[in-house]
């Protein structure tokens, strides 16, 4: 390489060994793994958690400033991105706590910026491998906490011997460890190194077992409906285009038909998972709620306002339903209660247009990554319906749906 081409291309496009790793931390912080659970275990505001992060938003910005070049390629992912924080920033006008709403708006569009990283500089594989070894490492972390330290990874409350790992609770560790498994799938799927298919079959076994040991029933539905179209799409793609017709006509009955089933056989399928028709509260909460945002339909109470401790909202929810609730355990109604209906369409809009970019681009990306983008798209939408995971200025699920988006939607194909 002359000096003129290395001033025009100064970095290489291949991911770093730092900045690998700089990412696996970062992705780790956000998944809330370990530094909470020590510093905040009652899942209390504190300092300490607060003072993590300027400097991680430090890297974040050296890692951008980096990769200028493919950032600047990803230009059409700041578009929406810029939306959220306008509509995030603009709701701290009738925010309950305008100070809150304004430094998580900061929080959201710092996220972002690496989410849009995560995009736009690991390319093809290098996402889902990124990804496989970091939820490797978690999981062997949270094993580790599970059989040597028990009193810190296992729960010893109502949900009494289900291991929660690294985290706050089972849930969590069922989240992680589902995105690991669908990441692993994707890896042995793009069928690239010898070194990838080990790593990956490692980390599908760590994951599962402790995936397993959460008993988290969503995370486990995650896992199975990501890594079952990583499946498929393989299948699809070594058996032709008649038996891609076949499967997708077989897959619309079977979500017709398991509709039908849900809609007259609801309360016998919960008894069957163990869970209560009420799915623990969880539809007095909807209730609840529902009848609070009808006070502000449009607009909401503002961004990561509504569930401020001794803040109205609460305080009416916890009087409706006789518990502090924590958040409505359904992603895009906590949205309806943030930002209304107008934060509901934006991202719907966005869901929408990102979900026809993966599509429209799996017979290019898709086989590149191991159909990686469908997969975890799939699994987020799917968790969005029992978790708050839309819009979220701090939060895993959401950073990686960012990165998807970005990866999908650049105008330097990394195809």
């Amino acid at each position: 390489m002359t000096g003129a081409d290395a001033l025009r291309h100064p970095v290489s496009d291949t991911p770093t060994l730092w900045e690998q790793a700089a990412a696996a931390l970062i992705l780790a912080l956000l998944s809330g793994a370990l530094l909470g659970p020590i510093f905040a275990p009652q899942q209390q505001e504190t300092p300490v958690l607060r003072l993590i992060w300027p400097p991680i938003y430090l890297v974040i910005l050296g890692l951008a400033a980096f990769r200028a070049r493919r950032m600047a390629a990803a230009w059409p992912a700041f578009i929406p991105l810029l939306l959220m924080a306008v509509l995030a920033l603009a709701s701290s006008l009738w925010s309950q706590a305008p100070e809150v709403t304004e430094r998580r708006v900061l929080a959201l569009v710092l996220t972002g910026v690496f989410a849009i990283y995560l995009g736009a500089v690991f390319r093809g594989i290098a996402l889902p491998r990124m990804l496989t070894a970091a939820f490797l490492a978690l999981g062997v972390g949270s094993l580790i906490s599970v059989f040597a330290f028990p009193g810190f990874g296992v729960h010893a409350d109502v949900n009494a011997g289900m291991w929660r790992g690294l985290w706050y609770e089972k849930n969590q560790l069922g989240m992680v460890m589902a995105v690991g498994l669908i990441s692993a799938a994707a890896l042995v799927a793009a069928q690239e190194q010898k070194a990838d298919r080990n790593l990956a079959l490692i980390a599908l076994g760590v994951c599962a077992l402790a995936l397993l040991g959460s008993q988290s029933k969503t995370a486990l539905i995650m896992a199975m409906l990501g890594a079952g179209l990583v499946v498929l799409c393989l299948a699809i793609r070594r058996m032709g285009p008649v038996f891609g017709v076949i499967a997708v006509w077989c897959l619309g009955v079977a979500l017709f038909g398991g509709l039908w089933i849900w809609s007259e056989f609801s309360v016998e399928i919960l008894a069957l998972f163990g869970k209560d028709p009420s799915l623990t509260g969880r539809t007095e909460i909807w209730d609840a709620i529902g009848r609070m945002t009808e006070r502000k339909p449009w607009l909401g109470y503002g961004y990561s306002a509504f569930w401020l401790p001794h803040a109205e909202p609460m305080e009416w929810i916890r009087h409706e339903t006789g518990w502090r609730v924590p958040s409505a355990h359904q992603g895009w109604l906590d949205l309806r209660a943030e930002l209304g209906w107008t934060g509901v369409g934006l991202v719907g809009a966005v869901v929408a247009v990102t979900s026809t970019a993966v599509l429209i681009r799996l017979t290019g990306l898709g086989r590149q990554e191991g159909y990686w983008s469908l997969a975890y798209l799939a699994a987020f939408l799917l968790l969005s319906l029992s978790e708050s995971v839309l819009m979220r200025h701090q939060d895993l699920p959401w950073t990686l749906f960012v990165a998807l988006m970005t990866r999908n939607l650049m105008v330097n194909r990394p195809e």
